[in-house]
């Protein structure tokens, strides 16, 4: 095991060098000069020449990257060109609301669409069965903006019984039991309907397996059976769903934190995006490619622990 992991930390490093290099592509040819992006700003001359010296864009391109790569190393990316603030403390400001709101939003998904997938797997075929896959087609058929501006409206605006929007930077009590349970409460309701079909597809392929129609002829009871041998076979595809989402957690859920007006990580982006503000999405496009790669190992890891047959080679 410990081999395992030295090996995948050093083929992290060439799979890094090649996110560097591809968004300083990316961001240095196709993005195209930054001192255009400030050309509105009716700088003179002398201030962009001197703009130009302060971020190296009058150096090589071999120059330009490696001060890029000491940039990652260092994940000292400089100011935001658009706020003139660090982008490194701008995204610590950021990533708490982030994690407050996606980090919850994860945990009531899995505890909400696992229970209902294990009991519509126990009743397949059923009545029961059929209605909730009914429900979740539909469910799954209206888009998320339609969630999110209906529920606003209907919950916040027209019952008020949670606030429109809002947040409090300096009460973490506040921000999760008065502005969170509304943006919580619509991603539920958008995210519930894939995940209960996506766990159930797995607990329902499990269940014809050959070991379980042996633990049935051996007398198990079929809860026994399900909750006991079924469901820990299957958590292998639900670490996957969850461990691919958790470098996404940094980013929240940019549309809820949009709309809410929740100063997390995905509105940082979006704003960064609607003002071409690179330095900010180069921050955020590194950190979550290492995350990625990150939690891509923590999953192989829990592969094992879930399933001493995994090899990990």
């Amino acid at each position: 095991m410990f081999a395992y992991v030295i090996r995948r930390l050093w083929q992290m490093i060439p799979t890094m060098l090649g996110v560097m290099l591809l968004v300083f592509v990316l961001f240095n040819w196709v993005g195209g000069d930054p001192t255009f992006i400030l050309e509105g700003k009716r700088l003179t001359p002398e201030m962009m020449a001197n703009f130009r010296a302060q971020m190296g864009l009058d150096k090589s391109v071999p120059e330009q990257f490696w001060l890029f790569v000491k940039q990652v190393l260092t994940y000292d990316f400089g100011n935001s060109w658009a706020t003139q603030h660090s982008v490194t403390h701008t995204l610590a400001n950021r990533v708490g609301p982030s994690l407050m709101l996606a980090g919850s939003l994860l945990l009531l998904e899995l505890f909400t669409a696992l229970p209902i997938a294990v009991a519509v797997a126990y009743f397949r075929g059923g009545l029961t069965d059929r209605m909730v896959t009914l429900i979740c087609t539909v469910a799954m058929s209206v888009s998320s903006l339609v969630y999110i501006i209906v529920g606003q409206y209907q919950l916040g605006f027209a019952l008020d019984w949670f606030p429109v929007m809002g947040w409090d930077d300096d009460s973490m009590v506040a921000n999760l039991f008065v502005y969170l349970p509304l943006p919580l409460l619509l991603g539920l309701l958008v995210s519930l309907a894939p995940s209960v079909r996506f766990y159930r597809s797995f607990i329902v392929e499990e269940l014809n397996h050959d070991y379980v129609r042996t633990a049935r002829a051996k007398g198990l009871s079929e809860s026994r059976v399900l909750f006991k041998h079924v469901l820990r076979n299957a958590l292998i595809p639900v670490v996957t769903n969850i461990t691919m989402s958790l470098p996404f957690l940094m980013l929240g859920s940019m549309l809820l934190e949009r709309f809410f007006g929740i100063p997390g990580m995905g509105n940082e982006l979006l704003n960064a995006v609607d003002k071409s503000d690179f330095p900010v999405i180069k921050a955020i496009t590194i950190t979550i490619a290492a995350a990625a790669m990150a939690f891509n190992l923590l999953a192989d890891i829990l592969y094992k622990w879930i399933d001493p047959r995994v090899q990990l080679k």
